[in-house]
Formats: C-alpha cells, sequence, structure tokens
C-alpha cells in the first residue's frame, strides 16, 4: 500500500513541476497559458513540492500571493498529514 501512495506522489510531483515548466515556457511564447486553478489543484493532490520547486527554479509566479503563499500552505499540511500517516 505504502508503494502505491509513493509511486503517486512521484508522479504528482512530477506533473506539477513540468506543468509549472510549461506554463513558463507558454508565458514566454505568449501562448495559451494553463489556468492557475489546474496549477493549484495538481498542487492540492500531491504536487506541491514538484510546483514548489519548478516555481523558484524558473522564477514562476513567485509574486502572486495565491502562489507565493498558497503552496508552502499546501505543501505544510501536505507534510502534516504524512507524518500522521508515516507515525501511525
Amino acid at each position: 500500500m505504502l508503494i502505491y501512495l509513493l509511486i503517486y506522489l512521484l508522479i504528482m510531483n512530477a506533473l506539477g513541476f513540468l506543468l509549472m515548466r510549461l506554463d513558463k515556457k507558454k508565458a514566454r511564447q505568449r501562448a495559451r497559458r494553463i489556468p492557475e486553478r489546474v496549477l493549484l489543484g495538481v498542487s492540492a493532490i500531491g504536487g506541491s513540492i514538484g510546483a514548489f520547486i519548478a516555481m523558484h527554479l524558473y522564477h514562476h509566479k513567485t509574486r502572486h500571493r495565491s502562489f507565493k503563499y498558497g503552496i508552502p500552505a499546501i505543501m505544510f499540511v501536505q507534510m502534516n498529514i504524512a507524518l500522521l500517516i508515516f507515525c501511525s
């Protein structure tokens, strides 16, 4: 069971990272962007660490309050839930 959770989190974090990277690329090209609700949604369902790393690596969405404070808040909640699961 634990291995499936770890695989899921790995996939979601990779997806969060790749979506942030792709959105930054689209922003530079002035192409149609990925909606913020999609980026935040992927973060909320397990991709917050990947999104956070990409956000800072590519300097993307770092000025938006919803991302500047939202992604770390989501990450904090997810890490506390993970601690509860692993400690029980």
